[in-house]
């Protein structure tokens, strides 16, 4: 297959563009590499891709939201299926510059669902959030469940795309498929998350910051788990076929949830990363922040059933695995 995957540079997009050229897909990755953290990072990632797809992986520096430099970069490319994931990240990031959001959330979301209607794309897999739930109480989260209470703009915003692709789908019957990611952990993770916060911190001997006193919950899911869902997904696009999909369009498409399965403990997960790097944490607890919520916990039973996902990695056997990478990547 040929895929045009969006923030290949980004955490999740590089691990799935590894695992596409590792079953001989060609990827066109594009990214705009902005400065939202390290982009020495990104660039680390894109290095392991030209090597592990040679000629098969091709990126091209952009920022899909301009409309104009999106088109005119791939006129002369040919696509079968498109996976967007980039997008401006963060709940907390959301506060302080809301226009960042606006611009790739919402414009960007709109110049992918107009590229894949004019090229009449056979398949868009899209990146939503379990923060679309917002402050649900009623846990494991389903995709049936209500998730028009946002309680950060970058939650309203991931809501938005899945709304924009309802009426896409409705329009010009173009096979979509969201996905609910639970908060995704690993090697080659994201330094604003808050694995890598937490572990960074207990090597270097600072306080961690626990919020809400460290009473927090987390459906914590790792990398590999992630990016088999997303591939399971790219290979079965909704059928346009009027039936009810995962989600309850009867349009071709489908949204799933894409977690553990499992609702950890935040002072466990601590307790993990603790264990793995050998120190103990100084802990300053705090209060909850804004646009945060308590727990989260994903009710996978729509895309266990009809695509067989199952995850493999509880974070016993994760979190090792990612103070290992981290610690050989600094000391690299």
């Amino acid at each position: 297959m040929r895929i045009l995957v969006t923030g290949a540079a980004g955490f999740i997009g590089a691990a799935l563009c590894e695992r596409l050229l590792a079953r001989g897909d060609r990827v066109v990755g594009i990214d705009s590499l902005n400065a939202y953290y390290a982009v020495a990072l990104k660039q680390a990632r894109l290095a392991r891709l030209v090597g592990a797809g040679g000629n098969r992986f091709s990126f091209i520096q952009l920022d899909f939201s301009d409309r104009f430099m999106l088109e005119e970069a791939l006129a002369a490319l040919e696509f079968d299926a498109i996976i967007h994931l980039g997008a401006q990240a963060g709940v907390r990031h959301s506060i302080d510059a809301p226009h960042d959001y606006a611009s790739s959330n919402l414009v960007g979301h709109l110049n992918l669902l107009e590229l894949a209607r004019h090229r009449a794309i056979p398949h868009i897999v899209y990146a939503s959030s379990s923060s679309v739930y917002g402050g649900n109480d009623k846990l494991p989260f389903a995709v049936e469940d209500r998730a028009d209470h946002p309680v950060s703009l970058y939650a309203a915003t991931k809501r938005a795309n899945e709304l924009m692709s309802e009426s896409y789908a409705h329009l010009y019957r173009i096979p979509l498929t969201g996905l609910r990611f639970f908060t995704v952990y690993g090697p080659w993770g994201r330094p604003d998350m808050a694995l890598w916060k937490f572990t960074s911190a207990i090597l270097a001997g600072r306080p961690i910051q626990v919020f809400n006193h460290g009473d927090m919950y987390r459906d914590f899911t790792y990398i590999d788990d992630i990016v088999a869902g997303v591939v399971a997904v790219l290979d079965n696009p909704p059928a346009d076929d009027g039936a009810q999909k995962a989600g309850g369009s009867t349009k071709p498409h489908a949204l799933y949830n894409i977690g553990n399965n499992r609702s950890e403990p935040l002072m466990k997960v601590i307790g993990l990363i603790e264990a793995a790097c050998g120190r103990t944490a100084t802990l300053e607890m705090l209060d909850m922040q804004p646009g945060d919520v308590p727990a989260t916990y994903a009710d996978i039973e729509a895309i266990r059933r009809d695509l067989g996902y199952e995850p493999t990695t509880p974070i016993e056997e994760g979190i090792p695995k990612f103070v290992e990478w981290f610690r050989a990547y600094h000391a690299a």
